[in-house]
């Protein structure tokens, strides 16, 4: 009989909905080294967890995440709760013997990211950050001719993640624009992704220079947005300081001599999740829009002269050669944002049966948190910061 694998998850919104739907699809598509049970979700507010419980499709629901690190009928445990909180779940999770997922960021500052490894290395569970675009099969088929070397020398790496959420300045305060719950503004929130895109595709950062900037410094509290004093009231709405960035922009080295340029925001008006990356080489470039995620843009400089020029690889066109595409439709049948994090899941449950590592890794989380934190040290005394 195959093994049971039994699965807590701490958080039950935006993300909790994207990893729910994982664990349920993972299973049905992939060949699965282990049965996978939606044991629990947890969350604070009893009542929304019980709906997300009933909606999701979990066996239980719980308020408080002790609960479920601690019983022994977990073995992994999924953390998507806002980032203040993640080093001290996934520590009590490892010290608890249980598989650790967590979120991204991974932490909040260097430090507890570094305690977090080391939680996760003493116990030896398997222990993964949920950077899902890693799991992009144009991305991971990008990472494969890299490679290979298709490209040659790496010379530029230049990748923009925009958005507009934050673009009315109506729009309340929440926890993401605290810095004491979320760390940092868009550079920590979707910067890190495309940092570690940098690192998985072009190598280790050596050296950043940065900028972080706040638009928006207040923001209504929640409940006050669009309110509108009586006439004549001396009342006025509340409204809340924002200490976190807007915006996140920096240049940077990698060991291997490639250049950096990347830039976050959520105030690029228009814009929803638009990630741009292109990455310049000696013998050629590739070039990926996730607007359009299931293609790859490929310039081959060793083609003849008369007929160079960028071609679109489709990526679902070869199912039995591309990473993941194989365990989807017929070829030529798109993809889409949600199965980043099916193909995340699959690879995360087949290490855990096995007791293997899966990239990326919480050492990868670490070094993630050293080039955010290298970015936000250098925005501050404005001068160029090694890493």
């Amino acid at each position: 009989m195959a093994k049971i694998l039994r699965v807590g998850m701490i958080g039950y919104g935006f993300m909790g909905k994207a990893h729910s739907n994982a664990w349920r699809q993972a299973p049905h598509f992939f060949p699965l080294k282990a049965r996978v049970e939606l044991h629990t979700i947890c969350g604070r507010n009893a009542a929304g967890v019980q709906a997300a419980r009933v909606q999701f499709g979990w066996q239980n629901s719980a308020t408080d995440w002790r609960d479920v690190v601690e019983s022994p009928l977990v073995e992994v445990v999924d953390i998507n709760t806002s980032n203040d909180s993640h080093a001290e779940i996934a520590i009590a999770a490892a010290q608890a013997g249980k598989h650790v997922l967590c979120e991204k960021p991974l932490a909040m500052t260097v430090k507890q990211a570094a305690q977090m490894l080391a939680a996760a290395q003493k116990a030896k569970i398997v222990h993964m950050v949920c950077h899902n675009y890693r799991r992009i099969p144009a991305i991971a088929l990008a990472k494969k001719m890299i490679s290979e070397g298709v490209l040659g020398q790496i010379y530029h790496y230049h990748a923009r993640y925009a958005q507009d959420w934050l673009s009315d300045p109506e729009f309340p305060l929440k926890w993401r624009l605290q810095k004491h719950t979320s760390g940092s503004g868009a550079h920590g929130d979707i910067n890190a992704h495309i940092i570690d895109l940098g690192r998985y595709l072009v190598g280790e950062f050596k050296e950043v220079c940065g900028l972080l900037h706040t638009f928006i410094t207040e923001r209504p509290l929640e409940g006050e947005a669009g309110k509108v004093p009586p006439p004549g009231s001396k009342s006025a709405r509340k409204l809340g300081k924002v200490t976190v960035d807007d915006a996140a922009m920096f240049i940077g080295r990698f060991h291997n001599g490639a250049l950096a340029s990347l830039e976050a925001t959520r105030l690029a008006t228009g814009r929803k999740n638009h990630i741009s990356i292109e990455i310049n080489g000696s013998k050629g470039s590739l070039y990926f829009n996730f607007e359009d995620m299931n293609r790859l843009r490929y310039f081959n400089n060793e083609e003849p002269k008369d007929r160079l020029g960028f071609r679109d690889i489709v990526v679902t066109q070869s199912n039995d050669i591309q990473p993941y595409v194989g365990q989807w439709w017929g070829s030529g049948h798109i993809l889409g944002y949600e199965h980043t994090f099916i193909h995340t899941v699959a690879d995360f449950v087949n290490a855990c049966v096995e007791g293997k590592p899966v990239q990326p890794t919480f050492e990868d989380g670490l070094k993630n948190q050293q080039v955010l934190e290298a970015v936000e040290l250098s925005a501050k005394n404005r001068q160029w910061v090694k890493i």
